[in-house]
């Protein structure tokens, strides 16, 4: 426990050599109540791992218990039973796993019955910590690639009070540019400019780091079971964070590169993937956050900018292939692309800069 507050650590693993899960394991500070390992339908010795030191070890005691959502009879408690009713709904959308723990071990083993993919890996994990009441939940990866002795400092905002998720900012290491593989490095910044966009969050980098602590709170009021199920898991979690205007901060941690099993995230596959997850998770932000949850006029500016800028194509074309191709410069063309160009982008800007007014007060400085 921190501060008297339950923490507990989420492991997804996917055929991680069985050394590196192992030393993961052993390696978790003693202040972590619950070590969450979901198995997500690996074909190495990962699960045969994890159940030994459930079985064998005595490494903690695991006092939790599922926490019982009862139905009421009271009809003022009419939409609570509502709630309880699209709980047990969404179990389906979970994949199907098997869970093995003991009361001798704080260690549990969620295993996959399919692979589903790191975010639905991760998704499971929370489901288990949000069920139990847990206080603080990490994320931290079974390749051994997250130095546990950063965990107390990635989980003490949640557990303090302060942010409702806290994540690690390996960006902001003075070796991080020479340590990180430069395609990597190339990677990660794309996709947080992105992200910022998309998530409203503008003071965040390094958005693609799975070191991470959450809160109950944040577990209990964000649709779990509906995370993306890949690697934009990060991305897709930050704008819920955002619709739900829940507070976030980052922690400065260490790039740790070359221990254990390599990652399997191919920077090729994974950017233009989740540059196009982005693009939908922007215009869902947009239409629940500002248009049907509280409206702003920030959402009429995008509104009004990517309507002007779509208009804007069409005219422009037909300008510059007059220009270009028939050397016939058409004025009227001319103004009409110059005031659509110009309206657009001042549109944007406006937008962008109500909406990081807006969601200022969502970030702390820790």
């Amino acid at each position: 426990m921190l501060n008297n507050k339950t923490v507990s650590v989420v492991i997804p693993c996917y055929n991680e050599e069985f050394q590196v899960v192992d030393k993961v394991i052993k390696t978790m500070p003693e202040f972590v109540d619950l070590i969450i390992v979901v198995n997500d339908k690996s074909t190495d010795q990962t699960e045969a791992v994890v159940n030994n030191y459930i079985n064998n070890e005595i490494n903690g005691v695991n006092n939790f218990t599922k926490k019982i959502l009862e139905y009421s009879d009271n009809p003022y408690n009419t939409v609570e039973n509502i709630f309880l009713d699209i709980r047990k709904e969404e179990e389906e959308y979970y994949i199907p796993s098997e869970i093995f723990q003991s009361k001798k071990s704080k260690v549990v083993l969620i295993s996959h019955q399919k692979n589903g993919g790191v975010g639905a890996a991760i998704a499971s994990g929370y489901k288990y910590s949000r069920d139990h009441h847990i206080d603080c939940t990490a994320v931290m990866a079974g390749d051994g690639q997250m130095d546990p002795a950063e965990l107390e400092s990635i989980c003490a905002p949640v557990i303090n009070g302060k942010v409702d998720y806290a994540k690690g900012n390996r960006l902001s290491h003075r070796s991080a540019k020479k340590f990180i593989p430069k395609i990597r490095y190339f990677g990660n910044s794309v996709l947080s400019i992105l992200t910022k966009i998309a998530s409203g969050y503008w003071r965040i980098s390094d958005t693609q780091t799975g070191y991470t602590a959450i809160s109950l709170e944040a577990l209990e009021n964000i649709d779990i079971y509906d995370i993306y199920k890949s690697y934009g898991m990060p991305n897709d979690l930050l704008v819920k964070l955002n619709i739900a205007s829940f507070k976030i901060t980052e922690i400065p941690i260490k790039p740790v590169y070359h221990i254990g099993e390599e990652s399997k995230m191919k920077v090729s596959k994974v950017i233009p993937k989740v540059s196009w997850l982005l693009i939908k998770l922007f215009f869902e932000r947009m239409t629940k956050k500002y248009l049907l949850k509280d409206f702003h006029p920030l959402f009429l500016l995008y509104f009004v900018g990517f309507l002007t800028f779509l208009i804007n194509i069409p005219v422009g074309s037909k300008f510059w292939w007059g220009y270009f191709i028939n050397s016939d410069i058409a004025y009227g063309h001319l103004m009409l692309h110059i005031f659509l160009t110009t309206f657009s982008f001042q549109s944007f800007i406006f937008a962008m800069w109500f909406d990081m007014q807006d969601n200022e007060k969502l970030y702390e400085e820790y």
